[in-house]
């Protein structure tokens, strides 16, 4: 298997602009406003399909299902691929929403997992703030009475942004982010997500107060009370002379890298399972193998654990996304490189050190 060029969804919602066309430099955007552009992905209804080369035309859960060891690594088996990335322009500010852990999505949503996920600031404003977790000794009750009264400042805790910093937001935490941020986000193969708003997020229209009560109800029975997850800066590790590589986030759904080469030296990275490989920079030359390939602004790259190693041509600023071991893909070189085992817990609001999560089969991710 090569590399797949992907499709990507491009979503217009109220709280969009056109920076991922502008700033990040991205083509292919339509000529209104954007607020997301799904990357890799397999929800139903928004899947990916493979653009060029000869899978063209072949849905990426296609592919899954036909080449999976290929694909994810030895011993993998799975109905859909389980990591979805996004790049998000939130130029206004997202609603306050939250999205359900495994359990309560198993409970509560008929679904197979919930919809854990991890935003790596681009771009900020100065000033610029997040929403995210419950603040210490607030109330089930008057986390309640504060969503009714939309004084969200008052029940959640609201953290500075900056550029370059990580957050990995367990599900069931209540969060937001935005105005003038501009994100790289990885999570849960998911869409389902409960809402704290009076509008809806797609057109800007009220939601009358039935169904905003019920919206509540169910946010309610979601919420955990005692998640309070932090920005990071990430842990970096020594790679080549003029080659950066950063783990920004890591826990048991998935794990993001920065790697950043200075220099016209090739960066090269070894793999044993599928990477999602986003440009964050400028246009660089990508090869594996025999293949070789034009990775432009603000494209993406799924590269298949088949391919084994990437070679990218610097200068460089690229971002890794995968499915990980963590034993094996995080912790020990984390840990070779002489980071602690309790800092290294903080890349996923403290997972424990676990093997790779199986998700669950379901025809309906």
């Amino acid at each position: 298997m090569s590399p797949l060029r992907l499709t990507v969804t491009a979503r217009s919602l109220v709280f969009g602009g056109h920076a991922i066309a502008r700033r990040l430099g991205k083509t292919g955007v339509p000529d209104r406003s954007v607020a997301e552009t799904w990357e890799c992905s397999d929800v139903e209804g928004a899947g990916s399909v493979v653009a060029d080369g000869p899978l063209a035309g072949v849905p990426l859960r296609q592919v899954v299902a036909d080449h999976p060891e290929a694909l994810m690594g030895a011993g993998w088996s799975g109905p859909y691929f389980p990591v979805l990335t996004k790049f998000i322009d939130a130029a206004g500010t997202l609603p306050v929403h939250l999205h359900a852990d495994d359990e309560t999505a198993r409970r509560l949503e008929r679904q197979p997992h919930g919809k854990t996920e991890a935003w790596h600031i681009l771009d900020a404003a100065p000033g610029a703030t997040a929403l995210c977790g419950v603040k210490e000794g607030v109330t089930a009750d008057r986390l309640r009475a504060a969503l009714e009264a939309q004084d969200f400042d008052a029940v959640l805790r609201r953290l500075p942004v900056r550029a370059g910093e990580t957050l990995y937001v367990p599900g069931g935490t209540p969060h937001s982010f935005g105005p003038d941020t501009l994100v790289y986000e990885i999570e849960q193969t998911s869409d389902i997500q409960q809402h704290a708003m009076r509008w809806n997020m797609e057109d800007g229209s009220p939601v009358g107060d039935a169904e905003f009560g019920a919206n509540l109800d169910m946010l309610m029975r979601q919420v955990d009370l005692e998640t309070r997850p932090d920005f990071t800066p990430g842990l970096g590790i020594a790679v080549d002379d003029g080659v950066e590589r950063v783990f920004l986030c890591a826990g048991p759904y998935f794990a993001l890298e920065r790697w950043r080469a200075g220099t016209a030296e090739p960066l090269r990275h070894s793999f044993a399972t599928a990477q999602i490989l986003s440009n964050a920079g400028a246009p660089v030359r990508v090869r594996t193998g025999t293949w070789s390939g034009e990775l432009g602004r603000a494209e993406t790259l799924l590269l298949p654990a088949v391919c084994e190693e990437v070679e990218i041509t610097g200068p460089a600023d690229v971002l890794f996304g995968y499915l990980p071991d963590l034993d094996r893909d995080v912790r020990r070189p984390l840990l070779d490189a002489g980071h602690p085992p309790r800092i290294i817990a903080t890349l996923g609001a403290g997972a424990p050190a676990r093997k790779r999560a199986r998700p669950v089969p379901c025809d309906r991710p």
